[in-house]
């Protein structure tokens, strides 16, 4: 599979930019997964369902399956989160991963920037970053895309990956 990261501080756009981005390389024919880092303790599961109740009860593992989806909630229970390449592994076959967040990690990124974020740019000092998409004219070695034209963002990043 191939794989593309959108990174950025807070408040910079990136999941805007990830949702647009799946809408428009799924419109083209292709598959896309995506993949999310969270700083925060996220849970996906909500009180009082059967499989919180489950996973509360000291599951390892649950999964829930319906006729629209298949969700499975693994609890690492103090166990390390796992390395992106494991995490990758978790999923089925696709033409492209877009993965949000994982900053330091060695995949091409492309960094969402928001001026009024007042955040500084990473692309200067992080080689894995390949271009920004900004609201606002930078002067950096990367090339720059304004931050809402997703088709051309798009464009650089299957030119990128070779799709």
């Amino acid at each position: 599979m191939k794989v593309y990261g959108v990174t950025g501080w807070k408040n910079a756009g990136k999941t805007g930019l990830m949702e647009r981005l799946v809408t428009e390389i799924t419109g083209r024919g292709f598959t896309v997964s995506t993949l999310k880092h969270a700083h925060h303790n996220v849970d996906v599961d909500q009180p009082g369902t059967d499989s919180y109740r489950h996973r509360v009860a000291g599951a390892s593992e649950v999964l829930l399956a319906s006729g629209q989806r298949v969700a499975i909630m693994q609890e690492l229970r103090g166990v390390p989160e796992p390395p992106l390449n494991e995490l990758l592994e978790r999923l089925s076959p696709v033409d492209l991963v877009l993965i949000e967040g994982f900053k330091s990690e060695a995949h091409p990124k492309v960094e969402a920037y928001r001026a009024e974020a007042a955040n500084p740019l990473m692309a200067p000092e992080n080689a894995t970053i390949r271009a920004v998409a900004s609201d606002t004219p930078l002067d950096v070695a990367a090339p720059v895309f304004d931050l809402n034209d997703t088709a051309a963002i798009a464009d650089f990043i299957l030119q990128e990956v070779g799709l």
